[in-house]
């Protein structure tokens, strides 16, 4: 049965926005698609659920977060007297929309370990195959999600410092969490956005809102996206798939669904993705769009009990929250230090070298808040004139530009020395 359109105006109730208004048919109908759907079963913060109870939002509620903030985004522009054509509102908000569409299970975790490539490629891959079953009517916004479109401030709303997936993420990520550090004044930064030269920008009255979003960001990425509990639980997932695909190019038998089955028997690149690389009846985009949280979770209830002492070991850890210590520092950890840890790790498992390896993760964690050196915030002043955010504030913004890197180690708790 076919819907009218008037059916297709629904009313979403949204916990931190309140309630949302689809914009249109076709907006309405891709969300209703089973690519977009699949959303629902990708959680946005990944393993922060392990450490913040309360973080089991989806991609798929962030969406559509973002795209009510581009609509009210929208409608302030047009109130300034910028010109954005109903088409071109269609189209930015679609591409707001699906700007996530293309995100593997466990948001970043899982690229470059299931996947070689970017969730962002595969998004804009999604994009053009929704705009193939659409009859085109996505080119427009696939066009401004490219920044191949001639209004390049449409493109700064989906991406850039102060686009509308980040003024979401930040509110609806703080909500979930309970943190409250995360909590920025959207409505004020969204009424405050302008346009000066073809570029997003900020009217001098919205500066304070804008160093707040700024410190926010810088706070959520330490006590949040970064949290070191949620760092070592991220990369203890990371080496359990590593040795996962490990075994199975080895002729282990190893429990997977068909999906999960798909992307462990196989080390799919960029090229496979955009050449439409065929594996038992579906192409690689298909069978990606059928892998979400719920393959993961489902192999790692089985792995815990396989004969495999790290894949078990890993697993049982991850599926009962027995998660790694984790030592952060200034400066990497000496090789001394990382071949005492790893000795302790081969004798008390009774390990192989390369099977220690595994239980033992080190790399660097890096948090910039504003990275002048991509797209600037620009303030435009009382009198017209336009400057960059650290010469229009009247704080030292220079801590949120500075690059703050810090080095860790990740072992099991029952090694814990200093």
């Amino acid at each position: 049965m076919n819907l009218n359109q008037s059916n297709k105006k629904k009313i979403i109730n949204d916990p931190v926005f309140g309630f949302i208004n689809i914009q249109s048919e076709l907006v309405f109908d891709l969300i209703e698609h089973p690519v977009f759907q699949r959303l629902r079963r990708i959680k946005q913060l990944g393993l922060s659920y392990l450490v913040f109870p309360g973080a089991n939002h989806s991609r798929f509620e962030h969406a559509l977060g973002a795209s009510h903030l581009m609509r009210q985004a929208i409608s302030v522009l047009r109130l300034k007297g910028h010109e954005i054509t109903d088409k071109e509102a269609e189209a930015v908000t679609v591409a707001i929309l699906l700007h996530d569409i293309g995100h593997a299970p466990y948001s970043h975790v899982l690229e470059h370990t299931l996947v070689e490539t970017t969730h962002e490629e595969i998004s804009l891959l999604l994009m053009e195959k929704l705009n193939q079953h659409f009859n085109g009517r996505l080119s427009l916004a696939i066009e401004i999600f490219k920044n191949k479109y001639k209004k390049h401030f449409l493109h700064q709303l989906v991406a850039s410092q102060t686009d509308m997936d980040r003024l979401d993420y930040l509110s609806r990520d703080s909500f979930f969490t309970g943190v409250a550090e995360g909590v920025i004044g959207i409505d004020r930064i969204i009424k405050m956005l302008n346009v000066w030269n073809d570029e997003l920008a900020i009217d001098i009255k919205g500066i304070y809102s804008i160093e707040k979003f700024l410190i926010s960001r810088r706070l959520m990425y330490w006590q949040v996206y970064l949290h070191k509990t949620v760092v070592a639980a991220e990369f203890m997932l990371i080496n359990i798939l590593k040795r996962a695909k490990e075994l199975v190019s080895h002729g282990v038998e190893l429990f997977a669904t068909p999906t999960l089955r798909v992307f462990l028997d196989n080390n799919f690149t960029s090229e496979n993705f955009r050449n439409n690389l065929n594996v038992n009846g579906r192409n690689v985009l298909e069978w990606f769009t059928m892998l979400d949280d719920n393959d993961i979770l489902t192999a790692l209830k089985e792995w815990q009990f396989h004969s495999d002492p790290v894949l078990s070991y890993l697993s049982k850890n991850i599926t009962h929250r027995r998660l790694f210590k984790i030592k952060l520092d200034e400066k990497p950890v000496s090789s001394l230090w990382t071949k005492k840890m790893l000795k302790q790790i081969k004798n008390k498992y009774n390990l192989t070298e390369k099977e220690a390896n595994y239980l033992f993760m080190q790399g660097e964690i890096t948090n910039n808040a504003y990275n002048r050196n991509t797209e600037n915030i620009n303030v435009i002043l009382k009198n017209g004139t336009v400057k960059e955010i650290r010469e229009a504030s009247d704080i030292n913004l220079s801590v949120l530009t500075k690059t703050v890197r810090k080095y860790f180690a990740c072992y099991p708790k029952e090694l814990d020395f200093n």
